[in-house]
């Protein structure tokens, strides 16, 4: 096999190259500059080696029902027993979320759902610099390890944090304060039933999701005997944590998600 196609096998089996390298016992360091080139003549024994594991289909981790499992090897671990060690192997190439041990595969969000995205992350981020808000907005992907466990690690298309002391080395430890989802027919479920329990359990404030498809927002402010709100979007929608005094506003939005309705 030659390099080229062991880089072709390399996307088709969706391996991270610690994951090559976990496999073939070949040094990280070594598959990563055989893969790009800067190693131009491997030895033999090497390249043997990362044949084999490339071609070795017990250890192949395939995708799913919208979750990440592997199959054939009763070595490897179930759903529910993955941990963030997992996830930051897995996640170096295949974008996936983890939730009480079980892995998600996160697709690749397309270039609408980004832009609706972006436009309230400008919002919020225009409002805290304008009113000077001791608090941060992020955006995805951040990951978010929100029991501070290992066994949960989220990527919200949207947060905002207003403890400083929660964000370590570029990533959020325990709960924000604001999370956004911008549903799709992947995550619509995840979105709707996991993600809505796992939020709440874990001490997020607030949790919106909006649905592009309907044009719809839900709301849910924890802190409230009545928590669960719908929006149509017509008029602009407060954000409970900041007393109502940040509004989204939805007009340029709502005229996007048309292209949703095409789908």
């Amino acid at each position: 096999m030659t390099i080229e196609e062991m880089r072709q096998k390399k996307l088709q089996k969706g391996y991270s190259y610690a994951q090559i390298s976990s496999l073939s016992k070949v040094p990280l360091g070594t598959v990563q500059k055989i893969f790009s080139g800067e190693t131009a003549h491997p030895r033999y024994a090497t390249l043997q080696a990362l044949e084999q594991a490339l071609t070795e289909q017990d250890n192949n981790i395939i995708l799913k029902d919208n979750t990440i499992f592997s199959y054939g090897n009763p070595q490897e671990k179930k759903q529910g027993e993955y941990t963030t060690e997992d996830y930051f192997i897995t996640s170096d190439e295949i974008r996936v979320e983890l939730i009480d041990g079980v892995m998600y595969d996160m697709k690749t969000p397309t270039f609408d759902h980004q832009k609706i995205v972006g436009e309230i992350y400008r919002q919020i981020a225009n409002y805290l610099i304008e009113n000077n808000r001791n608090c941060e907005v992020g955006i995805f992907p951040v990951d978010v390890q929100l029991d501070c466990d290992n066994k949960t690690m989220v990527q919200p298309d949207i947060f905002i944090l207003c403890n400083n002391e929660k964000l370590l080395k570029g990533k959020v430890f325990g709960a924000p304060d604001f999370v956004l989802e911008v549903i799709s027919f992947a995550t619509k479920r995840k979105d709707y039933f996991r993600k809505l329990e796992k939020y709440e359990n874990a001490g997020v404030r607030e949790y919106w999701i909006f649905d592009p498809y309907k044009k719809e927002l839900i709301v849910f402010f924890f802190e409230c005997d009545i928590y669960a709100q719908s929006y149509d979007l017509k008029q602009p929608v407060p954000i409970y944590i900041f007393e109502k005094k940040l509004q989204i506003y939805f007009d340029q939005i709502v005229k996007w998600c048309q292209s949703f309705e095409k789908k």
